[in-house]
């Protein structure tokens, strides 16, 4: 039906209250301010607060928000504490581990001066002093689809509140907007929904590798204080994943006596019985995170997809009318496990090139210029040294994946004159179920292992339950004719929500449920279905996780 909807403008749209956005919108208005410019500048957010649908481990280097905001360690608005100690362990088996010597870990995971934060509660932060600098920031608003005029993006259209299951109108019914804008700037974090959607529309990934992903778990833990270091940070490799899975935890000792504790599994998995939930699960029952949880309580569970394919990856960034930034484009640094900032910096370089080209007389409909600043900034040099650690796991493995590392990182400091490339999707890696042996899972016991119910009830869910369903079925015979048969149907196993189920009818025959409510919008499904089949859009404003402090 054709929808009558209310436009209002702005100079700039920025679409994501993350990170990148925020400082986006800061250093916008900073150089508005010094410039004269008098920018109008809008954010918009699906979740219904800030911070709420963001999830990361998190140790941050802080450079990016030392040049962004020289002050502020003077505050204590967000949640953090500097590292005071990194160790590394190698899980042998369900038992077993060995600490890494130092000179052994690669240099790039060298924590020295960053600090252990709550990136939640660093954005709400963020939002504060956006907001104070004259930005409009809108949570609950999703950006759901971009107005395209003469080829160039002219904006971007809101949701819709108040439509039923099946898409009419219901009473309080109201129509998104169309905010327009001369610049476009998407940050909504990793496989976005719009950058997905503009990233295939201009071809911006034509020159690049496939963008590569893992599905990150998290919890927060409140331990006992004599089992808790603050400062200390430990990452794992190995056991439960096996030597052909790429992917680790970490352990972070985070204040008030707390864990962040969590799994990374890289989404290229090869065996369609591996559930990437149960092996969080399974890691957290190895004696070296076991015995840290012994009379803990866990407070808090999340997961959202993360990207891993680096430099090789990075599409381009820029189309007529707008910018990408953050992990919209991919600008996570591999082997350092971080992304704040260089996701900062690119929301910094991005807001640089739009005020230049409003104080010139004929603004650009193209901003290339933030391209080559990329390029030449130090997000690019980090990037192109770290471009084969994911690589050299992805080809080699575990084991001779981590003396190629060791040499590229520690030895040639980055600069091997060679780089790795990965060109088939994850998806594509998925076997047959046939062809593999069925993985075994421990039931959860319910004091250190947890079911996904108990787990995404932490996790503060909650969607309006009469809206039309935000995941949706290419072709809606796939899941049963194709997916089932040939590979089990992943989808159960790979959604970290219960999302996804296969229920047989009372006449025998199967069918596939999508329990949307469920979903915690960390975009596993858009990206691991072997299919291709499932397309995850934004549901109604203010949907999906609570995350608090995450």
């Amino acid at each position: 039906m054709a929808v009558e909807r209310e436009s209002m403008e702005f100079d700039v749209v920025i679409v994501g209250a993350g990170p990148s956005g925020l400082s986006a919108s800061i250093k916008l208005m900073q150089l508005s301010e010094q410039q004269g410019l008098d920018l109008n500048i809008c954010v918009l957010e699906k979740s219904s607060d800030i911070g709420s649908h963001i999830i990361s481990g998190a140790v941050v280097e802080t450079h990016a928000l030392d040049e962004l905001l020289p002050d502020w360690e003077a505050s204590d608005a967000f949640i953090r504490a500097p590292v005071t100690r990194d160790q590394m362990s190698f899980l042998i088996n369900q038992t077993a581990s060995i600490g890494i010597p130092s000179f052994l870990i690669p240099t790039a995971m060298n924590n020295h001066g960053n600090s252990i934060i709550s990136l939640g509660s660093l954005c709400r932060w963020l939002a504060s002093k956006a907001e104070a600098l004259g930005v409009n920031i809108f949570p609950g608003f999703p950006a759901v689809d971009f107005l395209e005029e003469e080829g160039s993006v002219a904006g971007v259209i809101s949701g819709d509140m108040g439509l039923s299951r099946e898409g009419q109108p219901k009473d309080g019914y109201e129509p998104g907007y169309e905010l327009r804008a001369k610049y476009t700037v998407l940050s909504e974090g990793c496989r976005g929904n719009l950058g997905k959607k503009l990233i295939k529309r201009f071809k911006l990934d034509a020159d690049s590798d496939p963008q590569h992903y893992g599905i990150g778990f998290k919890e927060i833990w409140a331990v006992d204080p004599e089992k808790h270091e603050e400062g200390l940070v430990l990452h794992t490799a190995g056991w439960p994943l096996d030597s052909r899975t790429e992917g680790g935890g970490f352990v972070y000792h985070a204040p008030n006596h707390q864990l962040y504790l969590g799994l990374i599994v890289s989404l290229d998995y090869q065996n369609p019985y591996l559930d990437p939930f149960g092996e969080f699960q399974k890691w957290k029952l190895h004696p070296k995170i076991n015995n840290l949880l012994v009379g803990a309580e866990r407070v808090s569970y999340g997961a959202r997809a993360v990207n891993k394919g680096g430099l090789q990856s990075l599409p381009k960034l820029t189309f007529p009318g707008g910018l990408l930034v953050g992990c919209d484009a991919g600008f996570l640094n591999g082997a350092k496990i971080k992304g704040t900032h260089t996701a900062m910096k690119s929301g910094m370089l991005a807001a640089e090139s739009i005020a230049q080209s409003f104080a010139e007389e004929s603004p650009e409909a193209e901003l290339v210029d933030y391209q080559k600043s990329v390029e030449e900034s130090w997000i690019y040099k980090e990037l192109h040294l770290a471009r084969n650690f994911s690589p050299a796991q992805k080809k080699f493995g575990l084991y001779l994946g981590s003396v190629f590392i060791w040499l590229d990182q520690n030895i040639f400091k980055g600069r091997l004159p060679i780089t790795l490339r990965v060109s088939e999707p994850d998806h594509a890696k998925l076997k047959e179920a046939s062809k593999l042996i069925p993985i075994e899972y421990p039931k959860p016991d319910g004091t250190f292992t947890f079911d996904r119910s108990s787990s995404i009830y932490l996790s503060g869910v909650a969607h309006e339950e009469d809206q039309p369903c935000h995941l949706h079925l290419i072709d809606s015979e796939i899941p049963i004719q194709t997916n089932l048969p040939k590979y089990g149907e992943p989808a159960r196993l790979y959604c970290p929500a219960g999302v996804y189920e296969v229920l047989e009818s009372s006449d025998g025959s199967m069918r596939f449920q999508i329990n949307a409510q469920n979903c915690i919008h960390c975009k596993t499904c858009d990206i691991k279905d072997p299919s291709q089949n499932i397309q995850w859009e934004c549901p109604e404003g203010g949907g999906g996780p609570n995350y608090t402090d995450m």
